[in-house]
């Protein structure tokens, strides 16, 4: 996601606001009067069916009927007051208690979702949502729906695990799985992509991968892949599998990454001299490049794991300059944990400086470790009082500014560097501004924000004021775009359920839970009130219903009052 600047928002605002010529024709009368009734057609329906009762109100015989309800109503025993109230608090108790459960697991609110859905048909929600197809409401839903789709896009993550040397070994230790079905399927697509082709079938032992990597029990995938080792000992895809699932620790990994290796190369120098021939032997080297790039990276991924730090970088250097068109690997982040670990700050900044780009999509590594350089060179020395009291130099405006600019693109970051939240392992895939691409990152750079004395300091301090700096998070930002509104339903999918989501910005509870909590709460007390009290209940119920029953008009009592007004009026004449 590439930055934007202040003069980029303001042409943006103003292109949005400006209303362009020729889009909007003038509406016909009828046009008009569709639109008005369309929107007034909840309060017409009720002014209606006041209307209605007012009309039919003496051959329903209303007054009469109410006048009934009340005497019921005052011989009631404060025995059925306790009943009504404590039944009525069980039943909203019960319903607040559903609608919380609902919210938290799907960040809405039940009884708002139907109303949406159902009764705003019903009360004439239905014109917004049928629009033709040339016209400003349908383009706008569809650039939303386009721009939803593209800032909820899920991406390999660079630095993931092993699965059979860490995350089985996470399980049989904890008991818990690190990683959901959809996490894994998307991995299965992944290697498909990679390292399958169209011309598997050329090669026994590719068609049996093929097969595998399609498979979703592990043993089944180990149990493929030792078939094709059979039919042809240098199936470098058959040794990834092996060295990805099947190896237990890191050493065992590297062991079977290296005979991949040496069997990838030699298939790929054969695919080099065919690729000429036809657009298959194309295809064909493309995935035989994929396979060659990943065991490479790999290799320098279990050299770093073991501690030969120098050796990684090396591979990952070399890797970056053999095949620069595979950027969307997402090498150079690799490159960045491992020149951190060896403190080569300045080959840190040379890399940023190439990869911290405008027009190239930014990361949660990027901008927390530019932020972490530019905090390196203040943090020693910074003191939250001192800054108070003579302001900030120029160097640590620089380092608050990154800050918040990391912040800004990731915000779920600062709560694990500052270990205010647990970390768990991390996915084989992150989103992009989400809580997965923070504990990607987090489990990993964690402990290069350690080493810099007090870099965790400086951004205890000034990390939340980025949020002042942008309230409305959703509908605009400061230095990147809006925050994406997608990233919680997608991080549910990717991370495991023992994990609390991080969400941003946090949701204020739907307005139901508040109201049934409260309702709740009150008939809660009265039946208590009436249970414990009941004399003076009673008395108050009296007293309430008696401010708003109504005086009917009853035919004894008016010829009683028209005969003592004909009296009077005798009696004045005769005076």
């Amino acid at each position: 996601m590439a930055d934007r600047g202040g003069l980029g928002e303001a042409a943006a605002a103003g292109a949005a606001a400006a209303p362009v010529p020729g889009l909007n024709p003038t509406l016909g009368w009828r046009e008009r009067l569709r639109a008005g009734l369309a929107g007034t057609g909840a309060s017409l329906w009720f002014v209606t069916g006041l209307g209605l009762l007012y009309a039919l109100r003496i051959p329903l015989r209303l007054c009469e009927n109410l006048a009934a309800v009340t005497v019921f109503l005052n011989s009631l025993t404060p025995k059925f007051y306790v009943a009504l109230t404590g039944t009525s608090s069980l039943i909203s108790g019960l319903i607040f208690i559903f609608e919380w459960w609902y919210f938290h697991k799907h960040g809405t609110s039940f009884i708002e979702q139907v109303s949406v859905s159902h009764l705003q048909p019903l009360m004439g929600g239905t014109e917004s949502s049928i629009s033709e197809p040339g016209s400003p409401s349908r383009n706008r839903e569809s650039e939303t729906s386009r721009q939803n789709l593209s800032e909820c896009k899920v991406w390999r993550n660079p630095l993931n695990l092993f699965r059979g040397a860490e995350y089985r070994r996470y399980t049989w230790v904890t008991g818990k799985e690190p990683l959901t079905y959809y996490d894994m399927n998307l991995s299965a697509q992944d290697h498909q992509t990679f390292f399958t082709c169209d011309t598997d079938f050329l090669r026994p032992s590719d068609t049996v991968m093929q097969k595998a990597w399609r498979e979703r029990n592990p043993p089944a995938r180990i149990k493929a892949a030792y078939q094709a080792l059979e039919l042809n000992d240098d199936c470098a895809t058959a040794y990834v599998l092996l060295a990805e699932e099947e190896a237990t620790t890191i050493v065992d990994a590297e062991k079977l990454f290296k005979q991949a290796l040496k069997a990838g190369e030699t298939i790929y120098r054969q695919s080099q001299q065919c690729q000429h021939q036809s657009p298959q032997h194309e295809a064909q080297l493309r995935r035989d490049t994929n396979v060659l790039v990943y065991i490479k990276r790999r290799l320098a991924m279990c050299a770093r794991k073991l501690g030969r730090i120098r050796e990684a970088v090396k591979i990952m250097r070399d890797l970056m300059k053999e095949f620069p068109p595979l950027t969307m690997l997402n090498i150079h982040e690799n490159l960045l944990e491992s020149l951190l670990e060896l403190q080569a700050y300045a080959d840190v900044q040379a890399v940023l400086a190439k990869y911290d780009d405008i027009s190239l999509p930014k990361s949660a590594a990027i901008c927390y470790t530019a932020a972490l350089l530019k905090t390196r060179t203040v943090s020693e020395k910074f003191s939250l009082e001192t800054a108070s009291r003579r302001g900030l130099s120029t160097a640590e405006i620089n380092a608050v500014e990154a800050i918040h600019r990391a912040v800004e693109f990731n915000p779920h970051v600062p709560k694990y560097l500052l270990e205010m939240k647990s970390l768990i392992l991390p996915p084989e895939h992150i989103l992009k501004r989400g809580d997965s691409e923070a504990i990607a990152y987090a489990f990993f750079h964690l402990q290069h924000w350690k080493r810099i004395e007090g870099a965790l300091n400086l951004l205890q301090c000034t990390w939340e004021g980025t949020f002042r700096m942008i309230p409305h998070p959703l509908e605009k930002g400061h230095l990147f775009y809006p925050y994406p509104s997608c990233t919680e339903m997608a991080d549910r999918e990717l991370l495991p359920t023992f994990h609390h989501v991080s969400v941003y910005p946090k949701k204020e509870l739907p307005l139901f839970i508040h109201f049934t909590a409260g309702f709740c709460s009150s008939t809660a007390m009265i039946a208590i009130l009436t249970h414990q009290f009941p004399e003076i209940m009673g008395i108050f119920a009296k007293a309430m219903l008696g401010l708003w029953r109504p005086q009917p008009w009853a035919s004894s009592g008016f010829e009683e009052n028209t005969q003592d007004l004909k009296s009077e009026d005798l009696g004045l004449s005769s005076g």
